[in-house]
């Protein structure tokens, strides 16, 4: 690792540079020991389609955006604690290739990088970084983690009753609890899923069903503990059917900067190093 670099004016310059670029709508980077340990474009999987993506690797979190000017400037900042991260190596495929899943607690989402060999150094850097970061704050791997959503091209029908065709008129919507496309018919309801949000989303109509059994369940345990009351109060406080709708647009939000990434160019170029990290 490049624990030398921590504190060296180098270390400064490259920090001051993301912090620049990212501008106003950027949160502040630098921090005593912080070290910047490589930077790249790699390519996210969003819900409508896969879209370029600027990558910083630091020595405790990774942090991306979306790109406006290439190196110069990017917005929707998004800062990942590391302690927090899961990697999971995807197979290869003749459409997908170089790809991975960042898994979180609150989001995972599917990357891809340009060749085999920077896939590889993503993950082994990402990896050593969540090692030592766990390592120096003696907390554990992270055992649950968000389900990505599937890609809305993935499907024509909704993936729970399977008899809705999503149109121009008829919306795909997304479970928060599993990630399936499903109808507004199918995800009607709405349950408290207190490591994504504080206030209840969207759910379809199956992870409804389990959450409200095993919210039962946790609250049968808890009437020893707990008044009627208090509990029919804490039960209609965490589930319950919405006819209004929440919002379903989670990546279209983070993809408002792509306007001026030339979308018939090619991401990447073969000959072309997409990623670079210091040492």
């Amino acid at each position: 690792m490049v624990d030398h670099l921590a504190n060296t004016e180098i270390n400064s310059q490259r920090i001051a540079a993301v912090e620049s670029c990212f501008g106003a709508s950027g949160q502040p980077l630098a921090l005593p020991g912080r070290v910047l340990l490589g930077e790249g474009v790699l390519t996210k999987e969003c819900r409508k389609k896969p879209k370029p993506r600027i990558f910083f690797l630091f020595n405790d979190i990774l942090v991306y955006g979306s790109i406006v000017l290439n190196k110069r400037k990017y917005r929707s900042q998004h800062i990942i604690p590391l302690e927090e991260v899961t990697l999971e190596p995807l197979p290869e495929t003749l459409q997908a290739k170089n790809r991975w899943m960042i898994k979180t607690a609150k989001k995972s989402f599917v990357v891809s990088a340009a060749s085999t060999t920077e896939r590889q150094e993503w993950i082994s850097h990402i990896e050593e970084c969540v090692r030592r970061q766990l390592l120096a704050t003696g907390r554990q791997p992270t055992t649950e983690h968000a389900a990505p959503w599937i890609p809305d091209k993935a499907t024509d029908i909704c993936m729970r009753c399977t008899q809705t065709r999503f149109s121009a008129l008829t919306r795909r919507h997304h479970c928060r609890k599993c990630g399936f496309v499903v109808c507004a018919e199918c995800s009607r309801e709405r349950f408290l899923l207190p490591r994504l949000s504080p206030k209840p989303l969207r759910v379809c109509s199956l992870c409804y069903r389990e959450l409200a059994a095993q919210k039962r369940k946790e609250e049968a345990e808890e009437q020893g503990r707990g008044s009627p009351g208090q509990l029919a109060h804490l039960a209609g406080a965490v589930c319950g059917a919405s006819s209004g709708d929440d919002d379903d647009s989670d990546e279209d939000r983070e993809g408002s900067g792509d306007g001026d990434w030339p979308s018939h160019v090619e991401f990447y170029t073969s000959g072309v190093s997409w990623s670079a990290f210091h040492s």
